[in-house]
């Protein structure tokens, strides 16, 4: 066959070989390979992205909640004579569950009487590990909740362990070694002159 030869369907060899485009160069399916490259790191984020509004809410509603339970134990809407851990946990909890599993695990509630807003603010806490240790003026306290009468000064501190389930955020978001972060609210107030 010589060189000039044409093949049975009537073109060249040679146009025919450069006619069909190499790998590289073949454009059919670029957009497919695109999407695959770029599917996993854009729903990774969109995932962080609502994660984080997820996570902010409930820290927000955290926040409103204990301004709330707050706002009674001020106004002597709950009195001490009627105020329990659990009965407080019970409160809190009761308008969490929105955002949060049921009888919501790892939280935790301090409410104690300070003999100053100057004592008060001395009160903080710490992250030992997987365990929340509330501090006061350098040493560790236990939880408590015992509100003082009328006019005494009071703080209720509330803590949540909230749950990290995006990889990308895990690292930057956890502070706990079981994969959670900590939502923190805090409401320091004097009690109006009520009837004990």
């Amino acid at each position: 066959m010589s060189k000039n030869a044409t093949s049975g369907d009537g073109t060249d060899g040679k146009a025919r070989a450069k006619s069909r485009p190499g790998f590289f160069s073949d454009r059919r399916g670029s957009t497919a390979m695109e999407f695959a490259l770029l599917a996993i790191p854009f729903a990774l984020l969109v995932f962080a992205i609502l994660e984080s509004c997820v996570s902010f809410a409930g820290q927000e509603v955290m926040a409103n909640v204990t301004d709330d339970v707050a706002r009674q134990l001020r106004t002597g809407q709950l009195q001490k004579a009627n105020v329990t851990e659990a009965s407080v946990k019970q409160l809190i909890c009761s308008r969490l569950e929105i955002m949060v599993a049921k009888n919501c695990p790892g939280l935790l509630v301090d409410l104690r009487e300070y003999s100053s807003f100057a004592d008060a603010a001395t009160a903080g806490f710490r992250i030992d590990g997987d365990r929340i240790v509330l501090t006061q003026g350098g040493g560790d306290m236990t939880p408590t909740v015992s509100p003082g009468l009328a006019e005494s000064i009071n703080m209720l501190r509330v803590f949540y362990k909230w749950p990290v389930m995006t990889d990308l955020l895990a690292k930057q978001m956890q502070n706990f070694t079981d994969g959670t972060t900590l939502h923190f609210a805090s409401v320091t107030w004097q009690n109006e002159p009520f009837d004990n």
